[in-house]
């Protein structure tokens, strides 16, 4: 535990470093697409002349120079299946937004999908011997939390306070400053299988890349596609992407839960091509072109010619119903959705004050999936964009961008982590000293 804490406060410094510096990466490693976005870090003020529109949501100190996507290779459900694969696609993504920025870039932040994450509640209370709170009580009140156990082979991802209370006054985003006796602390932890990690590092570094953060996709699409209020009020943002469907609650600005439903795009592809005896890349354009969720009598006599995809125009006549399309694509998102309902009743949805659901990633583009997703899942279900970032360019500003420009905000803006505070390493031994007596205890 010690060593990750560690680890994870040295990345934290090198992305402050390449922030000084001036340039820095962000990485999507999705299943369908991998996207690199180069950012550079100059304040507000000098690109005041250059963009008429001002960006929003205060990421004004950064702007996006470079961007590339390219098709993911070797990538199954947002994870790492053929180490070379991924390597040769992450290298001609970076090197595309190199080309396009003009600068070399030596750090990255990534953000993957997969991984099995699994969301904990923490809490923990210390006495305030100064009257007042400081960085240090902050510190020793985070490492009071009694940390459960969390398997063996996982990592811990994300470890942020979402609330703080000092004596009774609760709901305080950040305490320091406020005078008092006792200091609790809401905490939510985020795990995730370690191999999938380790394969990502090992990739990048591969690629000559210095790894500088690391955030998971179903967060990262939260921060960029949902406003505001949703953020504070309590919002859903399903992030439907080609291997895997990423869930984030928020509530108070802060991501409560996360979880990965192993289906997503692709699965609607591989259920066209089978279908319909088309292969992969055909079944991916129908379902572009003429794909959806609602069928609709006009359907019945909207023909989708086959045969100019398999270049046989002899033999292979064959043309299909757009109807029918609908019919094979509807099921599996049918299943998807009824897959994010039994999470977000396991995470307690309904009891947030506002119920909100936003749908982002590639895959929420089909027509009418907002009205099936509302029907299935029972709430206000809206279709979420990625937030305006200075100097996007058009071709990266659909939803299938969300992680990519949510990752952007999480290395411009990091919420507090435990990582940021200096944590007493004592709390490390002791803690592990009570488990050690507690199963001395229960064996003897």
């Amino acid at each position: 535990m010690t060593d990750l804490y560690q680890s994870q406060r040295a990345m934290r410094n090198k992305r402050q470093a390449a922030m000084q510096r001036g340039v820095i990466a962000v990485l999507d490693v999705g299943s369908s697409k991998i996207a690199c976005l180069v950012l550079r870090f100059d304040g507000p003020d000098s690109f005041r002349d250059s963009d008429g529109i001002g960006s929003m949501a205060g990421q004004s100190s950064f702007r996006v120079i470079g961007a590339a996507t390219t098709r993911s290779r070797g990538v199954r459900f947002g994870e790492i299946d053929a180490m070379h694969e991924t390597e040769r696609a992450i290298r001609t993504a970076v090197q595309a937004a190199q080309k396009m920025a003009g600068v070399r870039v030596d750090h990255v932040i990534a953000c993957f999908a997969g991984a099995k994450p699994r969301s904990y509640g923490l809490a923990g209370s210390v006495d305030l011997h100064d009257g007042a709170v400081t960085d240090n009580c902050v510190a020793r009140v985070l490492s009071s939390c009694d940390i459960p156990d969390y398997g063996e082979n996982r990592e811990i991802l994300h470890a942020q306070p979402v609330n703080f209370a000092v004596d009774h006054r609760s709901g305080l985003g950040d305490p320091r400053g406020q005078a008092g006796n006792a200091l609790s602390v809401d905490m939510h932890m985020l795990s995730v299988d370690r191999a999938p990690i380790e394969n990502l590092l090992y990739c990048i570094k591969r690629c000559d890349l210095e790894l500088a953060g690391i955030a998971s996709s179903s967060y990262a699409a939260g921060i960029s596609s949902l406003v505001e209020d949703e953020q504070e009020l309590g919002a859903a943002c399903i992030d439907l992407g080609g291997g895997s469907t990423g869930i984030s609650i928020f509530i108070k600005k802060h991501m409560i839960y996360a979880d990965t439903v192993r289906m997503g795009g692709d699965h609607v592809t591989s259920d066209i091509s089978q279908g319909l005896q088309v292969p992969m890349p055909t079944a991916e354009r129908i379902k572009t072109f003429y794909g959806g969720v609602q069928a609709t009598g006009m359907d019945d006599r909207d023909m989708i010619d086959l045969s100019s995809d398999t270049g046989d125009w002899e033999h292979d006549r064959r043309t299909v119903s757009r109807a029918e399309v609908i019919g094979v694509m509807r099921p599996r998102m049918e299943e998807i959705l009824e897959e994010v309902r039994v999470r977000l009743d396991a995470a307690g949805f309904e009891h947030l004050p506002s119920q909100r659901i936003v749908l982002t990633g590639g895959a929420s583009q089909l027509p009418g999936l907002d009205g099936l997703a509302s029907r299935i899942l029972g709430q206000q279900v809206r279709l979420g964009r990625p937030l305006r970032v200075q100097g996007l360019p058009q071709s990266v500003t659909g939803p299938g961008f969300a992680s990519a420009v949510g990752t952007c905000l999480f290395a411009a803006h990091p919420q507090d982590e435990w990582w940021d505070f200096d944590i007493p390493v004592d709390g490390y031994p002791a803690r592990s000293l009570k488990r050690a007596v507690k199963w001395f205890k229960d064996n003897w």
